[in-house]
């Protein structure tokens, strides 16, 4: 009897990985840690796993390749992208494609072929919407854009539900630090946010609205130099969580404790960022998900919509009632 030969999955699950992230060092492609891509290759070299070309080809696999479209200018490698590669990698996988990131030209239009694209971040006049549309051009946008496949998280929603937390606590002097503007993530999150202070009678103070990049740094700085400028506040609500990551520490180097001092919520709940952080939680996992499924109606030539992934709130100990030392 021949032996039966060793699956990708049965890789994963040793290696405790995604079959996502096994394909992607079998590949080469980045965005694997390297402690990972060592561990994935030695349970390979163990248990004697080789891919099966023959089989691809017969299922009809060998050239499905779906590109990534990133924006110009936009860094690839932060913690909410990698998260994101892996859950669209492994989805894609279980549907037989093969997710490849595709360089772009300075505009962010592809400059090799794909069977179809998923294209990350939205902003008004996206150049690479009318291409894709005009070169017949299957792809889902990872964002908000009428006309198109897109899937997001409910933005303005989880904007609405992190302001709302703050001033259930009874803060009125809440600092946004959004994302960018020109992003319709960090526009819908400010649109949130202004909600939440109509519902409660608040006046909005553009003012407490400052950009921090979506960035660790520039949160940091942008933070630091507004409180060193004289701008007070008793909350923040960060439009990511690695912008939390940098206004709790610049809260730390002014002498500032969170939450005893200023209550912070982030926002996507990404795993072993922030410890302790209250956030909204958006299901990284759903999204990509969802990406892949309306790809595959793309590809199926259906008519265009979009779907909005629930947020949830999670309450953890960076916030605190105002006046209250917990």
């Amino acid at each position: 009897m021949r032996k039966q030969r060793v699956t990708i999955r049965e890789v994963a699950k040793l290696a405790g990985v995604s079959t996502g992230t096994v394909s992607r060092v079998l590949n080469g492609r980045p965005g694997v840690h390297p402690q990972t891509r060592a561990r994935v290759l030695e349970v390979v070299r163990a248990l004697g796993y080789v891919p099966n070309p023959v089989a691809r080809e017969l299922t009809g696999r060998g050239e499905r390749t779906v590109g990534v479209l990133q924006l110009p200018g936009v860094p690839r490698l932060t913690p909410y992208f990698t998260l994101l590669y892996e859950y669209l990698a492994d989805a894609l996988w279980q549907e037989g494609f093969r997710l490849r990131e595709v360089p772009t030209d300075p505009v962010g239009l592809p400059l090799e072929p794909a069977k179809g694209y998923i294209l990350l971040g939205a902003h008004e006049h996206d150049p690479r919407l009318e291409y894709l549309q005009e070169h017949g051009q299957a792809f889902v946008l990872v964002g908000v854009y009428p006309g198109v496949f897109w899937v997001a998280p409910h933005d303005e929603e989880g904007g609405y539900l992190a302001t709302r937390h703050l001033l259930e606590l009874g803060h009125r002097e809440i600092l946004h630090l959004t994302g960018h503007l020109h992003n319709q993530a960090g526009r819908d999150r400010l649109a949130g946010y202004r909600r939440a202070l109509e519902a409660y009678g608040v006046p909005f103070r553009s003012e407490l609205v400052l950009d921090g990049e979506f960035s660790v740094l520039a949160a940091y700085r942008t933070l630091r130099r507004a409180w060193e400028g004289g701008l007070r506040f008793t909350a923040i609500f960060a439009a990511s969580d690695e912008m939390a990551v940098g206004a709790r520490a610049a809260l730390e180097d002014l002498g500032l404790k969170v939450p005893q001092d200023v209550s912070l919520v982030g926002y996507d709940d990404l795993p072993e960022i922030g410890e302790g952080l209250t956030t909204v939680r958006q299901d990284i996992r759903r999204v990509a998900h969802t990406a892949v499924r309306l790809l595959g109606e793309a590809f199926e030539g259906r008519s265009p919509r979009g779907e909005r992934v629930p947020v949830q709130l999670v309450v953890r100990q960076s916030t605190a009632r105002k006046g209250v030392k917990p």
